[in-house]
C-alpha cells in the first residue's frame, strides 16, 4: 500500500464541512467509490495558516497511478458529484489533477 499526502487551499471553510458530512451521510456510495478506486483508508485534516485554511487528505492506495487515471475518468454520478465539490471548494480539478497539487516527501520516520 502507498500513502498519496496532497494539500489542498480551502477557498470555502464552511462548504468543506458540509461537503465531510455530505459524504458520510452517503457512506453506501462512498464505500462503493472507495472500494471502487482501491482505497483502504482516506482521513481529511482541516489546518488553519497564515495564507487561509487548508486542507490535508492522506489516502492508503493499493495502486496510486491506476487510481489516479480511474478517479479522473471517472464519470460515475458519486464521483462526478465528489470531484465537482473538490473543485468548487478548493479550485483544484480532480479531472486534471486526480492527486491534486504535487507534493515531495521531505522527511520520513518510522518505527524499527
Amino acid at each position: 500500500m502507498s500513502l498519496v499526502v496532497r494539500a489542498f487551499p480551502v477557498l470555502k471553510e464552511r462548504e468543506l464541512q458540509e461537503f465531510a458530512q455530505q459524504v458520510s451521510a452517503r457512506s453506501t456510495e462512498a464505500a462503493e467509490f472507495y472500494n471502487r478506486l482501491g482505497v483502504s483508508r482516506e482521513t481529511w485534516h482541516l489546518q488553519q495558516t497564515p495564507a487561509g485554511p487548508w486542507v490535508i487528505a492522506v489516502t492508503e492506495i493499493a495502486d496510486v497511478e491506476q487510481t489516479a487515471r480511474e478517479y479522473a475518468g471517472s464519470e460515475e454520478p458519486f464521483d462526478r458529484w465528489f470531484k465537482d465539490q473538490v473543485l468548487y471548494l478548493t479550485g483544484i480539478n480532480p479531472d486534471q489533477d486526480p492527486l491534486g497539487p504535487p507534493t515531495e516527501t521531505v522527511f520520513e520516520w518510522r518505527a524499527s
